[in-house]
Parts: structure tokens; sequence; C-alpha cells
């Protein structure tokens, strides 16, 4: 092996290495969002939990704790939608960032290992011409490989916008379900 292909190798690998540090780097961003996110929604839950019961201790008699179930059911639906859009958010944008850096590195290797199946067909000797469309073969394999990846985590993101957008409406039937059943207990 020529000293110029160790150069490319060593190249290739140090590529590699920053590559995985971004995945991973952007990987230990979203785990501690995603933890922040959850110790929050953990929190307001207590706090609610204790309020809402407090509230449901003081009540005098079972119409009042009706009202008041009726009239606690409905924050409780907007905060587990808005808890929901949260998450939903932050995976798409992870989801972004890990194919944009991706796409981005894939799109140098191509290009590198492109140069070097060229470099290696023109120094090569009789019979190379085999080794380098086997090379140019398996890089568009890899390229189409590459390519249905990028596009399978497109439908996913899509498929979990359709489900977000299904979950909202079907909250939106139970949010006014909840201030109905509370304005009728009012008018009792």
């Amino acid at each position: 092996m020529s000293n110029p292909n160790l150069e490319q190798l060593t190249a290739a690998q140090k590529a590699n290495a920053e590559v995985m540090t971004a995945l991973m780097r952007t990987a230990f961003n979203g785990l501690e969002r995603l933890t922040a996110l959850n110790m929050a929604a953990s929190r307001e839950f207590f706090n609610a939990t204790v309020a809402n019961t407090q509230q449901l201790l003081a009540a005098k008699d079972a119409n009042a704790v009706a009202k008041l179930n009726s009239e606690l059911a409905q924050p409780n639906v907007e905060k587990l939608m808005e808890y929901s859009r949260s998450v939903y958010d932050l995976v798409s944008e992870m989801q972004k960032e890990v194919t944009s850096v991706m796409e981005s590195q894939y799109s140098s290797f191509q290009k590198n290992a492109a140069s070097a199946v060229e470099k290696a067909k023109a120094s090569a000797p009789v019979g190379g011409d085999v080794f380098a469309a086997t090379m140019q073969s398996m890089l568009g394999a890899s390229t189409k490989a590459f390519d249905q990846m990028t596009s399978m985590a497109k439908q996913l993101s899509d498929i979990a916008e359709a489900n977000m957008q299904v979950a909202t409406k079907a909250a939106a039937p139970a949010k006014s379900s909840a201030t109905a059943a509370a304005r009728k207990s009012a008018a009792k």
C-alpha cells in the first residue's frame, strides 16, 4: 500500500470519528433535553395532583366533587397534549440533526471514495479495472441504501406528525365534553 493511500485511509478514519462524535453529541443533547422535559412534566403533574387532591378533599358534597372532577379533567388533557407536542418536536428536531450530519458526511465520504477509486483505476496494473468497477458498484449500492434510509426516516417523521394531528383532533372532543360537563354541573 502506498503512502498516499495510507494518508487517505487515515483521513477517512478521522472523518468517521468526527461523524460519530457529532452523532453522539446530538444524541446526548437530545437525551438531556428529553430528561429536562420529563422532569418538568413530572414536577408539574405532582404539583397539580396535590392541588387537585386538596380541592377534592375540601368539597362539601357529591355534586361539588363531580363538578371539580370535570373542571380538573380539562387542564390535564391540555397538559398531556402539550407534553406530547413537546416530545414530538424534540424527536423531530433530533431526527433532522442526525439526518443533516449523515447527509453532509456521506456526501463527503462518497466524493472521497470516488476520487480514490479513480486514482486506483488510473494507476492500477492490468486487471485493476475489475477492482475499480467492483468498488464503483459498491459505492452505487451504498448510495442507494443511504437514499432508502433517508426516505424511511422521512416517512417515519411524516407518520409521527400524522399521529400527532390525530391525537390533537381526538383531544378536542374530550376537552369540549369536559367543558360541557363543567357547565352542566354548574347549572345544577
